[in-house]
């Protein structure tokens, strides 16, 4: 009998249970994470070489985008902010814009792919 192996990404899955803490907190902003519930779908995937390849090109551009915005968004907040809430909203906002960068590059390599196996 084979053993299946796993795939990791589908742990980032796990952060759409954030999304619960909204009900009793009265927090709509909680409602965003539900977006984690996205990977899901690699549940069944089983990574081979090429997943993981492509898992890192995404990752670059997540961290190198990431990297890139924070200064500005630093600025922006800087400007348009209040003093108290500066860097988390800069820091959060990078945080969501790699996110972001990360999924559209994954689901984009991944279109790729089945393009080239067809």
């Amino acid at each position: 009998m084979k053993m299946r192996t796993f795939n990791p990404l589908v742990l980032l899955s796990l952060v759409a249970l954030l999304a619960l803490f909204a009900i009793p907190t009265n927090n709509d902003g909680l409602w965003g994470f539900l977006g984690f519930a996205y990977y899901l779908r690699y549940w069944n995937i089983l990574p081979d070489e090429l997943f993981y390849e492509n898992l890192q090109k995404a990752c670059t551009t997540a961290f190198l985008g990431q990297m890139i915005a924070l200064p500005f968004l630093t600025l922006w907040a800087f400007l348009f902010a209040e003093a108290s809430r500066m860097l988390p909203m800069a820091f959060g906002l990078s945080f969501a814009l790699s996110i972001f960068l990360f999924t559209i590059r994954l689901m984009v390599l991944e279109w790729k792919e089945m393009e080239g196996s067809k």
